[in-house]
């Protein structure tokens, strides 16, 4: 079950109750049913007007698609936060419209993800308005740091979205032919937080509630290669190698290639919905026969979780996090599984370490020995 939780803050002079759901794509769009809730770009979270109908319309919403509504912060004695007024921003004219296209073109030319360049265009395009606004053409050190504090840090902004700031702005100063090293621009020390991982039972408990052998086939196919779900739904059917059992993965994260494994269990499975389904280029194909799409995969997944009662915050990457660490629990040697998941460091691998019950459960509790 989704928690959604409700809190009061100030913007503009009046009450607001902020929604938090942790950016689950199934309460986004039944969110988006409701007229009077809007998205406020500062604060980074939708919200609706702060009264006694407002709050009884939104709890009655969300609890149409089960989600757990925490409503606690609405009774909070403590101070409301304060938003500070946003800084207006100067659109940008043709000419730098213009440079940002080119900048866009550039990047793609360096064969850099979409999902990359949209980010890198989007802080790029806010730093050159922001320049605009501070009346100068001089990108040096002082302006890159105001920056990062009005729009990164103000606005509490993630740590991973910091840094992926500070290298859209790096390649931008590159595509300008500044040098890049004098401004020695610092990166936030990043998070060390532990993957959600199911156990074994859960994980069977998961596919026993789907029906659809559509759908389970597809969540079988991310848990059983350690599949990345961009990853899964470009797979095509000459990717499958039943003759070394084997998965091709092309195009993966950093642009690599690799192979991953074939599960016996899971070619049967796959065969079962081949012979029904019949797609013709993608191994799973929406409507016109166009690729399966990531949130149509993410519905899947939370409507199972709850079916088999998890309780878990699940994504579908918790299914990749699973297999790696199930591998490792079964002896697995970790340069193995960090060449299954693709990675280029151990270092991103040896996480894994760290969840795995084996070497946790050889552990003595003293609490046991009272």
């Amino acid at each position: 079950m989704i928690t959604v939780k409700l809190t009061l803050f100030t913007a503009d002079g009046e009450e607001r109750i902020a929604i938090d759901f942790a950016n689950e794509d199934s309460v986004r769009l039944h969110l988006g049913k409701l007229p009077d809730v809007k998205w406020c770009s500062l604060q980074r979270t939708f919200y609706i007007g702060h009264s006694g109908q407002n709050k009884r319309k939104i709890f009655k919403h969300l609890r149409k698609i089960n989600c757990y509504v925490d409503y606690s912060g609405l009774k909070s004695k403590a101070p409301i936060k304060i938003i500070e007024k946003p800084i207006c921003l100067p659109e940008l004219d043709g000419p730098q419209l213009e440079d940002i296209h080119k900048f866009k073109k550039w990047l793609r030319q360096r064969r850099l993800s979409e999902n990359t360049i949209n980010t890198y265009i989007e802080v790029t395009t806010f730093f050159v308005r922001y320049a605009k606004l501070k009346n100068t053409d001089d990108m040096g050190k002082r302006l890159i740091e105001s920056f990062n504090y009005d729009f990164i840090v103000r606005r509490n902004k993630s740590i991973s979205y910091q840094n992926q700031c500070i290298s859209g702005i790096k390649k931008y100063l590159f595509y300008l032919g500044k040098r890049v090293d004098e401004f020695h621009l610092e990166r936030p020390q990043k998070e060390r937080k532990l993957p959600v991982v199911l156990s074994m039972e859960e994980i069977k408990r998961l596919f026993e509630v789907i029906t659809n052998i559509k759908h389970r086939t597809l969540l079988s196919l991310i848990y059983s290669g350690g599949l990345r779900v961009g990853e899964a739904i470009n797979l095509k059917i000459r990717d499958i190698d039943s003759k070394r059992m084997l998965i091709h993965i092309k195009g993966g994260k950093g642009k690599k290639d690799r192979y991953t494994l074939l599960s016996e269990s899971f070619l049967r499975l796959l065969r079962d919905y081949y012979k029904i389904y019949r797609p013709k280029e993608y191994l799973f194909e929406g409507q016109g026969a166009a690729k399966y799409s990531s949130a149509s995969a993410q519905r899947i997944l939370k409507h199972a979780v709850e079916k088999a009662r998890i309780n878990k915050r699940i994504t579908l990457h918790t299914l990749r996090h699973s297999f790696a660490t199930h591998l490792l629990e079964n002896g697995t040697d970790i340069r193995y599984i960090q060449e299954l998941l693709g990675h280029n460091s151990p270092k991103t691998t040896m996480i894994y370490t760290h969840v795995s019950n084996n070497s946790l459960s050889r552990i003595k509790n003293p609490y046991d020995n009272i």
